[in-house]
């Protein structure tokens, strides 16, 4: 089973990094004032300068830097307690993920796809931190 949950976290290792690098660009376009690119679903600019952009005057990109970063300290750990926390953080991570594309959808009617890639990589770690957590501790 320890091969199991090596092959979760390296897969939640990758998926965490790409989540953090989209974080990281939506946050550099957040304060270079500029427009993510969006080819697809053009409703990049829509998400970016609405009201919902913003959670208690943080840019919800930065918040999105902390969650990951977060899992990724959590994943460089390994026991119970630590899987626990990575599971916990990705899946407080997808309801989150999970309301603001409400936001999108629901009431601002665009799609980011920044951030459906993040809701992506949210629910890929949710997925495979709670499997790894359940997988457990090697049996004696």
């Amino acid at each position: 089973m320890s091969g199991a949950r090596d092959g979760l976290r390296a897969a939640s290792i990758a998926v965490a990094v790409a989540g953090l690098a989209i974080a990281g660009y939506l946050t550099v376009v957040h304060y270079a004032g500029g427009t993510p690119g969006c080819a697809i679903a053009h409703g990049c600019a829509v998400v970016q300068e609405s009201a919902y952009a913003t959670l208690a005057g943080v840019p919800v990109a930065v918040l999105g830097l902390a969650g990951y970063g977060a899992i990724l300290v959590a994943l460089a750990r390994d026991g119970e307690g630590w899987r626990a926390a990575t599971a916990f953080l990705a899946l407080a991570g997808l309801g989150f993920s999970g309301w603001l594309t409400w936001v999108e959808i629901g009431v601002l009617r665009a799609v980011c796809v920044w951030c459906v890639g993040s809701a992506a990589c949210m629910a890929a770690l949710a997925g495979f931190s709670t499997l790894r957590m359940l997988v457990g501790p090697p049996r004696a």
